[in-house]
């Protein structure tokens, strides 16, 4: 009988969640995660999925949904719960809500937050269920909707997606997938989508769209957002124009989506860290930068694993500091942005002309700019923090 309804539910039930038109390098993605859940399909399996932002986790996400929601009779995507959370006095309510009332299709009005998990716990307790948790930043986000794995029954799927494997790894999730960027191949495919509806870029602007996704750095949202941008931009000069204002003031859609995880450190510390990190230590080893930046007074033992946690640096290999390119810009847009016109007001200094420019113009002391020369181990003088 099982076998009968599960088919004809197939044939009949057709709710499907809107995914990119052009979903380049996709179904792999979704189906390694498919995989992992898959290998534990008697118990409840917990799933993160984690990355930047812009990196494609909701898509990913969205693209498994759509693959197996078929397979359970109860069901839930709750969409963009930090947003809500900001948006509502009640917090977590209105998640523990779209829960209940998606996975027993009847409206659920829930009036606090234990309330909420009362219910959830009680209702859902035995039920085969498919849940995902989309842009999570907050543990007790997890707790409040889905925090127990004792709560459903066996066989189902939880899935959340959060740029904080630190939320991840309280939450004691089974599997961590973690987004990585798009190749080369990959990146010229979905820009060329965007930008000319082909896979492969107009021959005239071949080398242009090189540039533009080599800027781009593998991350999705800044290949859609650009290729969207210089769709039917049928001229050379166009796009070199559009370029040139890249490397001065960045695109601000990609921008505002990345700088979510910046503002969302939790104090002042990890910010300067994350901005000196910016300015001054990519490619720089890992101790050598806890060395420095606890000279500082800094605590960067505890700052660089947040930071690393919320994706916003990575440690690559050699154990050196790396940081994707747009993360970098968005950064030195932050110390720019209140003293574009004016280095000698910003906090940091990166660029040897400005450094130069500055200590001409007698903006910081010779005095400051030797003492930060050799608390930096700065061989050549090529960036100043100012304070």
């Amino acid at each position: 009988m099982k076998e009968i309804v599960n088919r004809v539910l197939t044939l009949l039930y057709y709710e499907v969640l809107s995914i990119t038109e052009y979903p380049i390098g996709l179904e792999s993605r979704a189906q390694e995660v498919i995989g992992l859940a898959e290998t534990r399909s008697n118990q409840v399996c917990m799933i993160g999925i984690w990355g930047m932002g812009g990196s494609g986790k909701t898509t990913v996400a969205k693209a498994i949904y759509n693959r197996i929601h078929r397979r359970f009779m109860h069901k839930s995507f709750i969409e963009n719960i930090r947003e809500n959370c900001e948006r509502h006095g009640r917090k977590y309510v209105p998640s523990q809500e779209k829960l209940l009332s998606d996975v027993l299709k009847t409206k659920v009005e829930i009036y606090s937050d234990g309330m909420g998990r009362t219910m959830i716990e009680r209702r859902l307790a035995g039920k085969k269920a498919l849940i995902v948790l989309d842009d999570v930043d907050e543990y007790n986000q997890l707790k409040a909707v889905c925090g127990n794995r004792k709560w459903i029954g066996e066989g189902s799927v939880i899935i959340v997606t959060t740029r904080d494997v630190g939320l991840l790894t309280r939450l004691e999730v089974d599997y961590v997938y973690e987004m990585d960027k798009m190749d080369e191949d990959e990146s010229l495919q979905l820009f060329s989508y965007h930008c000319f509806r082909d896979v492969k870029p107009i021959e005239d602007f071949r080398e242009l769209t090189k540039k533009v996704v080599r800027y781009c750095g593998g991350l999705p949202l800044a290949l859609e957002v650009l290729g969207s941008y210089l769709f039917k931009k049928s001229s050379k000069r166009e796009w070199e124009a559009v370029l040139s204002k890249l490397e001065k003031i960045p695109d601000h859609q990609v921008q505002g989506k990345l700088r979510i995880s910046y503002d969302s450190l939790s104090n002042d510390m990890e910010k300067d860290i994350f901005l000196d990190v910016c300015c001054f230590f990519i490619g720089k080893d890992r101790g050598y930068v806890t060395e420095i930046l606890n000279g500082c007074e800094l605590c960067a033992d505890d700052g660089l694993t947040v930071l690393i946690e919320r994706s916003l640096i990575k440690v690559e290999k050699n154990n050196k500091l790396g940081m994707h390119p747009l993360l970098q810009e968005m950064g030195r847009e932050i110390i720019r942005e209140n003293s574009r016109k004016e280095p000698g007001k910003h906090s940091r200094l990166w660029f040897q002309k400005d450094v130069v420019d500055v200590l001409r113009k007698k903006a910081v002391s010779t005095f400051s700019l030797y003492c930060f020369s050799f608390l930096f181990h700065v061989q050549y003088i090529s960036g100043v923090r100012l304070s």
